[in-house]
């Protein structure tokens, strides 16, 4: 493996410097002059679902019928929004096509438009999730054709990804294909999977991305999958020999059964490292109650009346939390994690899984990722001085600054390899 990939504990890949040259609009220099630098932003996608605040956003009462694929009430979303933002900078919407369009010709378009734009006034990257799935494809769907199927479906990501264009960055282009041609669920037959049986999965794939990259030339597309294993390894090798073109690789990791660990992490993550593609950890989640049987194959089988967060729970999920938060960016090849959900309200299956309890409390898992996100891996105010020229060399994580000199501010962004960044200050 090309040892610039290597995992490396230290993180110090995540570092860059660059000598900052600060010049006033009429090129002199601010020689020999104090400077206060501070960071703004990560340009790693910290992200979390945003279905929380989609209500919020339309500016829903407490009376009505709220998001049609789940969130959290506006009084409770309004009392989330600051712990939310206070850690994460990239949300994931929820696309899933049976919310999204109960009644077909009536897509719920402008309601997610609206909770786009909310995210991007408050600095937030966004994500679409997903475009191709065949777990909630829609019921009206399934007495139609399967050349029909698809015209429709192709309809449907084509029509997504252009409403969207300029504020959604990213989408997963399609969910789950190792499983979606032999998915039998009598409680949730599907169109999408009687499709893609007919299709194979790699001319699926190359429909599903296609299909948006024409929607949108410059848009990221990601193949999103929960199959760790080698079925998964051989579904992207056959997809990339086929010249469809992938932007980064989606491994779901929702770990109800216990944590994964470092060894096995570093394991999946560098199986999958060898495409030499980014990789995006979609959904992550850690629990801080009583862990799921490990003999249950199908998460969603598992129901039980109530699933606590436990004290004991709490400190587990802290201390996993930051192991495995630091074992993915050890390796170079991560650039994005998802944690998948912020509060134990709502979340998938009822489990305790969120960093914030049903109260609005915070658990230590949050003030942990807190610590690791806005203080050890983040700039805050420094004091610098320039020399003769203007200069200051400037250290930290890559993302956007701020300098401050005199009474005058300039944003700048700290790239990998810009080893030189010169400002021009204005009041």
């Amino acid at each position: 493996m090309n040892q610039l990939l290597s995992p490396d504990p230290t993180l110090r890949h995540r570092s860059h410097e660059t000598m900052l040259t600060l010049r006033r609009p009429d090129g002199s220099a601010y020689a020999d002059t104090e400077v206060v630098v501070e960071q703004t932003r990560h340009a790693f996608a910290f992200g979390n679902i945003g279905f929380d605040f989609i209500g919020l956003a339309n500016a829903d009462t407490a009376e009505a019928p709220g998001a049609v694929f789940g969130g959290a009430d506006p009084e409770t979303a309004e009392r989330l929004v600051d712990l939310w933002l206070a850690v994460f900078n990239t949300a994931t919407l929820p696309f899933y096509w049976s919310g999204f369009e109960p009644v077909r010709g009536e897509p719920e378009t402008e309601r997610l438009l609206t909770a786009a734009r909310w995210f991007r006034d408050r600095g937030v990257s966004l994500k679409g999730h997903p475009l191709a799935w065949h777990t909630l494809s829609p019921a009206w769907l399934l007495d139609a054709p399967t050349e029909e199927v698809e015209q429709v479906l192709r309809a449907r990501i084509h029509r997504e990804v252009t409403a969207f264009d300029g504020l959604v960055e990213t989408w997963d282009a399609i969910n789950e294909l190792v499983i979606m041609p032999v998915f039998d669920n009598e409680e949730r037959e599907n169109a999408i999977t009687r499709l893609c049986r007919q299709l194979g999965r790699i001319p699926m794939a190359r429909l599903a991305f296609d299909e948006a990259r024409d929607a949108d030339p410059g848009v990221r597309l990601v193949l999103n999958d929960f199959n760790m294993s080698t079925a998964y390894e051989c579904l992207i090798e056959g997809v990339l020999e086929a010249g469809i073109r992938v932007d980064a690789i989606g491994l779901q990791s929702h770990m109800h059964q216990g944590y994964w660990g470092e060894e096995r992490t570093l394991e999946v993550l560098e199986r999958f490292a060898r495409f030499g593609l980014p990789l995006h950890l979609s959904e992550t989640t850690l629990l801080s109650g009583d862990l799921m049987p490990a003999d249950i194959e199908d998460l969603n089988d598992h129901q039980v009346p109530s699933w606590p967060s436990t004290p004991e729970g709490e400190e587990r999920q802290a201390d996993e939390l930051v192991r495995h938060y630091r074992t993915l960016l050890s390796h170079p090849s991560v650039e994005a994690v998802t944690y998948w959900g912020l509060t134990d309200l709502g979340s998938w299956l009822g489990a305790p899984a969120g960093l914030v309890r049903a109260d609005g409390t915070p658990k230590p898992a949050y003030d942990a990722l807190h610590r690791l996100v806005k203080q050890e891996w983040w700039t805050g105010p420094t004091h610098l001085r320039t020399d003769s020229e203007g200069r200051v060399k400037v250290q930290g994580w890559a993302g956007d600054y701020r300098v401050s000199v005199e009474d005058s501010t300039a944003a700048f962004e700290l790239e990998p390899g810009s080893s030189r960044t010169e400002v021009t200050v204005t009041r």
